[in-house]
C-alpha cells in the first residue's frame, strides 16, 4: 500500500504546526520519521489518520485522496495506527481489547487474532490478564497486536520504543522486522531511538519546525549529521 503526502498544513487554532510537509511511503516500504520533541511528528501522524483536521495539502492512498475521510473509514482501507503511550483499553483483559477490535472490523475472521499472537507469542500466557495491569513493554505488545487484528496493508507506529525495557524493545524490533519481511507490510515509524529506526527502516526522514529537513536511504545515513539534527 502506497502513502502520498502532499504539502500538508495543518494547525492547531491559530496556530501552525506543520507548514506543507511532504511525504512518500511506498509500497512495501519502511519509512522512519525521526525529530526532536515538539516538531510535528505526532501531528503528522495524526493528520495522516484523520484524527486532525488539515488546513492544506492532500493524503492519498493507493491513488485514491483520503484527505477528508474519518479515521475510521480510513482504517478500514487498511491503514493500522498505534497511538504513542501504549494505548489500551486498561480495565478490559488483553483477550478483551483483541476482541473489540476484531469486532469492529467488516468482514474479519477468527483467524486474525491467532496470527497477531503468533507475532507477539509471550501474550498468549497474559490475555486473562486486565490489560492495565500489563508491563508498558506487554501493553505496547497488546497495542500492536490490536492493529494487526485489522490486518492492515500499512502500519503507522508513534514511538513504539518510548519507555519500554530493553529487552522488550528487541522483541518488538524482531516483530516489525518479519511483518515488513513476510507480509510485505508498508510501515511508517516515528522513533527517537536512532539506532533502532535505522536498523529496521529502508529510507527515513527528519523534520524540524514542522518542515522535512533532511531524507534519505538509511544505507547511507550518517550519524554525524543525525547527531546535529537531533540534537536537543
Amino acid at each position: 500500500m502506497k502513502l502520498v503526502v502532499e504539502h500538508l498544513q495543518v494547525a492547531y487554532g491559530r496556530t501552525d504546526v506543520l507548514f506543507g510537509v511532504s511525504l512518500e511511503v511506498d509500497d512495501n516500504d519502511f519509512m522512519c520519521l525521526m525529530g526532536r520533541n515538539g516538531v510535528g511528528k505526532t501531528t503528522l501522524l495524526n493528520a495522516v489518520m484523520g484524527v486532525l483536521p488539515t488546513k492544506a495539502g492532500r493524503v492519498i492512498l493507493d491513488d485514491h485522496d483520503i484527505t477528508k475521510l474519518s479515521p475510521h473509514k480510513r482504517a478500514r482501507l487498511g491503514i493500522g495506527y498505534v497511538p504513542q503511550g501504549h494505548q489500551v483499553f486498561p480495565q478490559l483483559s488483553a483477550a478483551e481489547n483483541l476482541r473489540v477490535v476484531h469486532e469492529r472490523v467488516k468482514g474479519g475472521d477468527r483467524s486474525a487474532i491467532d496470527d497477531a499472537l503468533d507475532v507477539f507469542p509471550a501474550l498468549r500466557q497474559l490475555l486473562n490478564r486486565q490489560a492495565g495491569l500489563l508491563s508498558g513493554g506487554q501493553a505496547q505488545q497488546l497495542a500492536i497486536a490490536m492493529a494487526l487484528v485489522t490486518r492492515p496493508k500499512l502500519l503507522v507506529l508513534d514511538e513504539p520504543t518510548e519507555g519500554i525495557q530493553p529487552s522488550i524493545i528487541l522483541e518488538i524490533e524482531d516483530a516489525i522486522a518479519a511483518l515488513h519481511a513476510s507480509a510485505g507490510m508498508s510501515i511508517l515509524l516515528v522513533e527517537q531511538y536512532v539506532e533502532f529506526a535505522l536498523r529496521l527502516a529502508d529510507r527515513y526522514a527528519v523534520m524540524d519546525g514542522g518542515l522535512i529537513v533532511h531524507d534519505g536511504r538509511t544505507d547511507d545515513a550518517d550519524m554525524d549529521t543525525f547527531a546535529e539534527l537531533l540534537a536537543v
